[in-house]
Protein backbone atom coordinates (compact mmCIF):
# COMPACT_ATOMS: atom_id res chain seq x y z
CA UNK A 1 0.00 0.00 0.00
CA UNK A 2 1.22 3.42 -0.32
CA UNK A 3 1.77 5.91 2.44
CA UNK A 4 -0.53 8.60 2.30
CA UNK A 5 0.81 11.84 3.13
CA UNK A 6 -0.68 15.41 4.82
CA UNK A 7 -3.96 16.29 4.32
CA UNK A 8 -4.95 12.77 2.40
CA UNK A 9 -3.51 10.82 5.11
CA UNK A 10 -5.53 12.92 7.87
CA UNK A 11 -8.85 12.42 5.52
CA UNK A 12 -8.58 9.58 5.38
CA UNK A 13 -8.03 8.41 8.88
CA UNK A 14 -10.88 10.47 9.69
CA UNK A 15 -13.45 8.53 7.58
CA UNK A 16 -12.29 5.36 8.49
CA UNK A 17 -12.22 5.64 12.35
CA UNK A 18 -15.49 7.54 12.05
CA UNK A 19 -16.37 4.77 10.13
CA UNK A 20 -15.31 2.49 13.01
CA UNK A 21 -16.66 4.26 15.60
CA UNK A 22 -20.55 2.54 15.47
CA UNK A 23 -20.31 -1.26 16.49
CA UNK A 24 -22.59 -2.43 13.64
CA UNK A 25 -20.41 -1.00 10.98
CA UNK A 26 -17.56 -3.08 12.58
CA UNK A 27 -19.77 -5.98 12.73
CA UNK A 28 -20.52 -5.77 9.28
CA UNK A 29 -16.98 -5.18 8.31
CA UNK A 30 -15.84 -8.49 10.00
CA UNK A 31 -18.63 -10.38 8.65
CA UNK A 32 -18.06 -9.54 4.80
CA UNK A 33 -14.13 -9.45 5.72
CA UNK A 34 -14.77 -13.40 6.94
CA UNK A 35 -16.87 -14.45 4.23
CA UNK A 36 -14.98 -12.87 1.27
CA UNK A 37 -17.73 -10.64 -0.26
CA UNK A 38 -21.37 -10.79 0.31
CA UNK A 39 -24.38 -8.59 -1.00
CA UNK A 40 -26.22 -6.62 0.85
CA UNK A 41 -29.53 -9.01 0.92
CA UNK A 42 -26.90 -11.11 2.75
CA UNK A 43 -25.50 -8.93 4.65
CA UNK A 44 -28.87 -7.00 5.69
CA UNK A 45 -30.13 -11.01 6.84
CA UNK A 46 -27.36 -11.16 9.37
CA UNK A 47 -28.15 -7.88 11.30
CA UNK A 48 -31.31 -6.33 13.27
CA UNK A 49 -31.47 -3.12 11.30
CA UNK A 50 -33.74 -1.99 9.12
CA UNK A 51 -32.69 -2.18 5.60
CA UNK A 52 -32.51 1.66 5.39
CA UNK A 53 -29.89 1.84 8.46
CA UNK A 54 -28.15 -1.34 6.57
CA UNK A 55 -27.84 0.78 3.44
CA UNK A 56 -26.33 4.18 5.56
CA UNK A 57 -23.73 1.64 7.45
CA UNK A 58 -22.64 0.37 3.73
CA UNK A 59 -22.60 3.43 2.15
CA UNK A 60 -20.41 5.01 5.09
CA UNK A 61 -17.76 1.95 5.48
CA UNK A 62 -17.68 2.29 0.67
CA UNK A 63 -16.52 6.01 1.53
CA UNK A 64 -14.52 5.51 4.16
CA UNK A 65 -12.87 3.26 1.64
CA UNK A 66 -12.92 0.37 3.81
CA UNK A 67 -15.31 -1.41 1.59
CA UNK A 68 -14.88 -2.56 -2.20
CA UNK A 69 -18.29 -2.71 -4.00
CA UNK A 70 -19.15 -4.47 -7.28
CA UNK A 71 -22.37 -4.61 -9.60
CA UNK A 72 -22.87 -7.88 -10.78
CA UNK A 73 -26.35 -7.72 -12.56
CA UNK A 74 -28.58 -5.78 -10.46
CA UNK A 75 -26.69 -7.05 -7.03
CA UNK A 76 -23.85 -5.27 -5.36
CA UNK A 77 -21.75 -7.17 -3.80
CA UNK A 78 -19.03 -6.40 -1.19
CA UNK A 79 -15.47 -6.74 -0.08
CA UNK A 80 -13.19 -5.76 2.37
CA UNK A 81 -10.30 -3.35 1.81
CA UNK A 82 -7.97 -4.63 4.36
CA UNK A 83 -5.12 -3.27 3.50
CA UNK A 84 -6.47 0.50 3.79
CA UNK A 85 -6.82 -1.07 7.35
CA UNK A 86 -3.80 -2.36 7.93
CA UNK A 87 -1.44 0.15 6.28
CA UNK A 88 -3.56 3.04 7.81
CA UNK A 89 -2.97 1.06 11.43
CA UNK A 90 0.88 0.65 10.65
CA UNK A 91 0.93 4.47 9.75
CA UNK A 92 -0.83 5.81 12.41
CA UNK A 93 0.81 3.65 15.19
CA UNK A 94 4.30 5.70 13.99
CA UNK A 95 3.23 8.49 15.58
CA UNK A 96 3.54 7.47 18.83
CA UNK A 97 7.08 5.44 18.27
Amino acid sequence: MTKLKGLEALETADAVFAALAHPARRQILLSVHYRGTANAGEIARRFECSWPTTSRHLATLVTSGLLNVSRQGRTRVYSTNADLLRGLLAQWSEYFE
